[in-house]
């Protein structure tokens, strides 16, 4: 897949999923708008990446900041493309009747928050340019309750839903919505999901989990016309079908 003079806009863009999919598309030749949190982290990456990449600090759970962040990355290459929602978090992980309630809202104002407001602010760039499209992470969590989860199962089903509503609201406009469940991935919220030690999936052994290029690598596919089919849906990236296609088999 070739992204040579497109931008694309990655949220929670530090470590993870986030970062490799950075890495992955600047090298189908995309300009990144690295977002995330972590200043020093994205700034690393940048640095990495050269100048196809800017850092853009924000907290995705603002508005204000989310709004600014598009718009910086707008100002420096021309437009946006492309929106990846990665940012998301799991602490604290907490039966629900325990749950801090500051801090159960806190992962809904991320998880949700901030993919509506990502979703709110590129949109519309998107459609004076003709399209574009608005990949989100979502989980299996989004379907399933899971012990300890409930701020987290609840953000994911509500993001499954946004994504289906983006589709039928702006798909006549160029927009292609779809929503990556990529299964359990190697990334450090996995380890504070073993630390926690709450529910079968805390108890994986680390192998059972996927290197994170590997929804990175999805995503960029998920960019092509062979991903159409799936807009307004979820991609699983345990089908293995869909491994087949995006080549990781």
């Amino acid at each position: 897949m070739d992204m040579s003079g497109k931008t694309v806009l990655i949220t929670g863009a530090s470590r993870g999923i986030g970062a490799e999919t950075a890495r992955v598309f600047a090298k189908a030749g995309a300009n990144v708008a690295l977002v995330a949190r972590g200043q020093k982290e994205i700034a690393d990456l940048a640095g990495e990446i050269g100048e196809k990449a800017i850092a853009i600090p924000c907290n995705v759970a603002s508005s204000r900041e989310v709004a600014a962040a598009i718009d910086a990355a707008v100002e420096t290459f021309g437009g946006l493309d492309v929106l990846i929602n990665n940012a998301g978090v799991i602490e604290p992980i907490s039966r629900l009747s325990h749950a801090d309630v500051d801090a159960w809202g806190d992962v809904i104002d991320i998880n949700l928050k901030g993919v509506f407001f990502g979703m709110h602010a590129a949109v519309p760039v998107m459609k004076a340019r003709g399209g574009g499209s608005v990949l989100t992470i979502s989980s299996g969590a989004a379907h399933g309750p899971v012990e300890a989860w409930s701020h987290y199962c609840a953000s994911k089903a509500a993001v499954n839903m946004l994504t289906r509503c983006l589709d039928k609201e702006e798909a006549a406009h160029g927009i292609r919505a779809i929503g990556l469940s990529p299964g359990t991935v190697a990334t450090q919220m996995q380890r504070e999901i073993k630390t926690s030690g709450i529910n079968p999936v805390s108890q994986l052994d680390w192998s059972d989990h996927i290197p994170a290029d590997w929804p990175a690598k999805a995503l960029l596919w998920m960019c092509s016309p062979e991903a159409d089919e799936w807009c307004g849906q979820e991609i699983s990236l345990r089908d293995e079908k869909i491994r087949a296609q995006v080549g990781l088999i």
